[in-house]
């Protein structure tokens, strides 16, 4: 999969955005350059949550936050927040997100003329979100009445109790009861065990069930009506190509008045789940991680422009983030444990070819190999039992631990590391920044280092390093405005 065209029409800084990523240049290595200000980040961005998380309902809290600010103007249905290209299997699947109005669907069947509308409050986008809360209500009250009805059966057994004359015992047979209703909040279980009336409890359990009954049905009701509609919008959807993603609010409301939609050409809507799933695991963003991040929550990004504390500071936010995003990557500094990870897996695959061989293989030599190299004039050394690295100078023997590398050797090993430990092939790859620590030479070398770690994945790097665009043919650097290259550095 590679992204062959994207459009923003106008999102935050992006105005009238139209960039093509030709398919068949090679390599698939694209510089995107601006001036500061100019976007760059903010695309990135806006491309990866969009491809990674719009399916994931574990990662759609991302898709909402990155469109805080993004509203519908009151006199249209919808905008249009970005449209995207993918080249798959020699076809160009378009993916084009849209933002409505939830209460919109009534007008869009009417003027469709897709099916008759009835008045109900329900008839919008969002009721699949509406059914799945009815859907755990009940859950949630079917089990409430089995509580309580387990209650009353018990109550039955021990009515006897009032006739105790130890209060020991009483307070003994009652204690099980009590821990079972203790959720309910009942009047009684406010007193004291020795003084509850059986009589009494029973009574407050009753009229509680009754009122759990009623609302059991009221719910399998609406349970019942949802269903019905959902079949409606699901038809509609369908017939429009449109997929649902999430609803979201612009203004920072409770209520979520918007809602982001996906409507996706040429390709079948039975295979659209199936296609947006892989495409999600072919994207990844890597990023310094000073970055300002608009897919974490907006009060997150404040705490990069505030003091920091121990519990809430930014960094612990990004931490948290990173945690759900499974493809994105922050390469300030080497993550020495992903390097140990690295020469596991690699000992583990040469393990492997022994037992199936007779031979072992050779990914753990070729690891050393491809680091050393990388490193230039420094050798690596990994611990026997594989619970750490130094380095040494290859001309005097000195010995180095990682942080007296320089900022840019680490950076350098992180990034491979990151591409090879995690087998990134035939990906998206969005980085922002990548020149940064760098020394012009590097800046230039990163071209041939990506096209070499992982040819057959498409770079989109958001730069602002001539060097870096010099190591492509002009007609690979796509420029934001206000644009990066000079007339004579594309001459």
């Amino acid at each position: 999969m590679k992204i062959q065209r994207v459009r923003v029409p106008d999102f935050r800084i992006l105005k009238n955005v139209d960039i093509t990523f030709e398919p068949e240049f090679i390599p698939s290595i694209f510089p995107l350059g601006s001036q500061n200000g100019g976007g760059k980040s903010t695309l990135l961005q806006l491309i990866f949550i969009l491809l990674h998380c719009s399916t994931d309902s574990d990662k759609k809290e991302f898709v909402k936050n990155i469109l805080y600010g993004f509203t519908i103007n009151n006199n249209y249905n919808k905008r249009v927040l970005a449209i995207i290209d993918i080249w798959n299997e020699n076809k160009i699947v378009q993916l084009e997100f849209l933002s409505y109005n939830d209460s919109s669907l009534r007008e869009l069947l009417i003027s469709n003329d897709k099916t008759e509308v009835e008045n109900d409050n329900y008839l919008q986008f969002s009721v699949s979100n509406k059914l799945e809360k009815i859907i755990n209500k009940i859950s949630i009250t079917e089990k409430e009445i089995y509580d309580l009805e387990r209650a009353m059966i018990k109550l039955d057994s021990v009515r006897e109790i009032e006739t105790f004359e130890s209060v020991e015992e009483r307070i003994y047979v009652l204690r099980e009861l009590m821990q079972r209703l203790q959720k309910f909040e009942f009047r009684t279980i406010r007193l004291p065990i020795a003084n509850i009336s059986i009589g009494r409890l029973e009574d407050e359990v009753q009229t509680r069930l009754d009122i759990f009954k009623l609302n059991l049905q009221k719910y399998y009701e609406e349970r019942e009506q949802l269903e019905r509609i959902l079949q409606r919008v699901l038809k509609y959807l369908q017939s429009e190509k449109l997929l649902y993603i999430c609803n979201y609010s612009a203004n920072g409301n409770k209520d979520e008045e918007e809602v982001l939609l996906c409507r996706i050409d040429n390709i079948d809507m039975n295979e659209v789940e199936i296609f947006m799933k892989d495409l999600s695991q072919k994207i990844f963003l890597a990023a310094p991680s000073t970055q300002v991040f608009l897919f974490n929550s907006k009060e997150s990004r404040k705490l990069l422009f505030k003091q920091q504390d121990n519990e809430t500071d930014y960094y612990s936010q990004l931490k948290s983030a990173k945690s759900k995003l499974s493809g994105f990557f922050t390469y300030d500094f080497l993550a020495v444990d992903i390097l140990i990870e690295a020469f596991k897996s690699a000992r583990d695959k040469d393990f492997t070819e022994a037992i199936k061989k007779g031979e072992y293989g050779n990914s753990y030599k070729a690891l050393i190999n491809d680091l050393n190299i990388i490193l230039f004039n420094k050798i690596i050394n990994i611990d026997t039992d594989l619970s750490g690295v130094s380095f040494k100078l290859d001309k005097d023997g000195l010995e180095l631990y990682p942080e007296d590398l320089s900022h840019g050797e680490l950076k350098r090993l992180s990034i491979y590391i990151w591409i090879k430990y995690h087998n990134i092939e035939n990906a998206i790859v969005l980085m922002d920044e990548i020149e940064i620590a760098f020394h012009p030479d590097w800046q230039y070398q990163i071209i041939a280092d990506l096209n070499q770690w992982s040819p057959s994945n498409q770079y989109i790097l958001a730069t602002h390093s001539y060097e870096l665009c010099q190591a492509l043919t002009p007609a690979h650097v796509k420029e934001l405005e206000p644009k990066l290259l000079k007339p004579e550095a594309k001459n």
